[in-house]
Order: structure tokens, then C-alpha cells, then sequence
């Protein structure tokens, strides 16, 4: 398939199957379009929706985000998972009001210098928010390009994935064009296309059952309640599971989403 063939057939695509409705496609704010980002990073778009709509909610400006205490915002975002990106937004936030004015920066390189904030999340927000023609990938653009232009290949690089998406991204329409591209590589994983493994930069999601994950979420679920102790929050799980409690004790204290006071833990205010 040619570069221009691939074009037309994501954009007929996009025409007649988009997800034009999504609440973030409906805005240009950059702070709506960072708290969407972030949320749907390893999320599915079904479980987003409303946790973002009460996000917004609840936190309408990046100043009424930098103003509320980590509880607020954890209390908020529970049940989403990956509550570190709770964390990083709310710095995020303070950090746009102590050096930004408030105002989110428009260029990449500025953007990724707040806290949390990744190439791939600056890219999107330039893309959707400034219709910035930056070129940005992510697993729904993999499964894309990997299923029409790199089929025959065992493993490829970012590298080349880039170079192709430079090639096909239509100046000036970057905003529409990441959506339907990314509408396009969600309908055919739909289908049954999983190629993202071919792709050296692609990594699998480990499972949640077992996990430090499930660990993480038991602990901060537990905490938002009251303050525990150790014994308490290893009661949460099995005996044989108590070192990869404390260890995730020790990672949530440092990364200071929990600290502890006398024989108890308890959130970070």
C-alpha cells in the first residue's frame, strides 16, 4: 500500500466511523486535552469518559487543580488506576501556575519539562489543541503503520515508524489527522490485527492480578479511607505476598503518594 492509498483509507475511515462524540474531541483547551492524555495512557477510552468528565468536574481550571491537596485529586481519580499519573498532573498544574502564569506552554520541548509529561503527551497536546504538525505515536498509530506498511517485517524501529508518520501527516491538519489514525488502529485491533509486538519500541502490558499494580491500588484504595499500619495492609493480602507489600510501601513513600507517622501510613496531604 502507498503512502496515498493509507491516507485515503484512514480518512474514509474517520468519516464514516469516527468517534467524533468523545468530550476531549470537543475542546482546545490544552489543560482538558493534558487531563485526558494523561487518564487515557494504558486506559481504554470507555473507562476514561467518566472519570474525566468528574474530573473536570470537580478541577474545571489548572488553577482549581493547583489549589486542591493530593487527597482531593486521588479521591477523585480512584478507581482509574495508575494513580502516579494522579500525582504527576496535580504538579503539573502547580507547576503551570508558579511558571507558566497559568497558561499551559505551547511548545513541545516546554511542555515536556513539566512533571509527568512525556514526548508522546506534548505532542498530543500541541497536535490537538494548536494543530501543531508534530509527529507522535502511540499504540493505536503502531497497530496502523505496522499493519499496512511494515507487515512483511519481523521487528521495526521507532525510528522508521516516525519517518513514515512524517511522511503521511498532511500539513496543517494534524489535529483530525491523529484522531483518525488513531480511530483507524483501534477498529482494526477490534477486528483481530495485534501487531504491535513486531515493534522494538513496543511494550506489553503486564497482567493486574499478582501485580505491584493490584498491590498499589489495594494500598491507596485502603488509605483513602484511614490511616493503616503495616500489618493491616499486609492483611489485605495473602502472607506470601507481604514483601511485595512493603516493597510497593517503600516505592509509594518515595515517589510521596503515602508517608508514614509513627506505626501508621496515610496519604500525603
Amino acid at each position: 500500500m502507498t503512502l496515498r492509498q493509507l491516507r485515503s483509507l484512514v480518512r474514509a475511515h474517520y468519516a464514516k466511523e469516527g468517534r467524533h462524540t468523545l468530550p476531549w474531541r470537543k475542546t482546545r483547551d490544552p489543560y482538558r486535552i493534558l487531563v485526558s492524555e494523561v487518564m487515557l495512557q494504558q486506559t481504554q477510552v470507555e473507562r476514561v469518559i467518566p472519570y474525566y468528565k468528574e474530573f473536570l468536574k470537580r478541577f474545571p481550571t489548572v488553577a482549581a487543580l493547583s489549589m486542591a491537596s493530593l487527597l482531593e485529586v486521588l479521591r477523585v481519580w480512584q478507581g482509574l488506576g495508575y494513580n502516579r499519573r494522579a500525582k504527576m498532573l496535580h504538579e503539573a498544574a502547580k507547576a503551570v501556575m508558579r511558571d507558566h502564569g497559568g497558561k499551559l506552554p505551547r511548545t513541545s520541548a516546554a511542555l515536556q519539562a513539566l512533571p509527568g509529561v512525556g514526548p508522546y503527551t506534548a505532542g498530543a497536546v500541541a497536535a490537538f489543541s494548536y494543530n501543531e504538525d508534530v509527529v507522535i505515536i502511540e499504540t493505536n498509530i503502531r497497530t496502523v503503520l505496522t499493519h499496512h506498511l511494515f507487515n512483511d517485517q519481523e521487528k521495526v524501529s521507532d525510528q522508521e515508524l516516525l519517518q513514515a508518520l512524517r511522511e503521511l501527516l498532511p500539513t496543517g491538519e494534524a489535529r483530525e489527522w491523529y484522531w483518525a489514525l488513531m480511530d483507524y488502529g483501534s477498529a482494526l485491533k477490534r477486528s483481530g490485527v495485534r501487531l504491535n509486538s513486531k515493534s522494538a519500541g513496543y511494550a506489553r502490558q503486564s497482567a493486574f492480578k499478582g501485580s505491584s499494580r493490584e498491590v498499589r491500588g489495594a494500598i491507596l484504595r485502603a488509605l483513602l479511607e484511614r490511616p493503616c499500619s503495616e500489618s493491616a495492609l499486609i492483611g489485605l493480602f495473602a502472607n506470601e505476598r507481604a514483601e511485595q507489600v512493603r516493597a510497593q510501601l517503600a516505592k509509594l513513600q518515595t515517589e510521596k503518594l503515602i508517608k508514614k507517622r509513627r506505626r501508621s501510613y496515610t496519604l500525603t496531604d
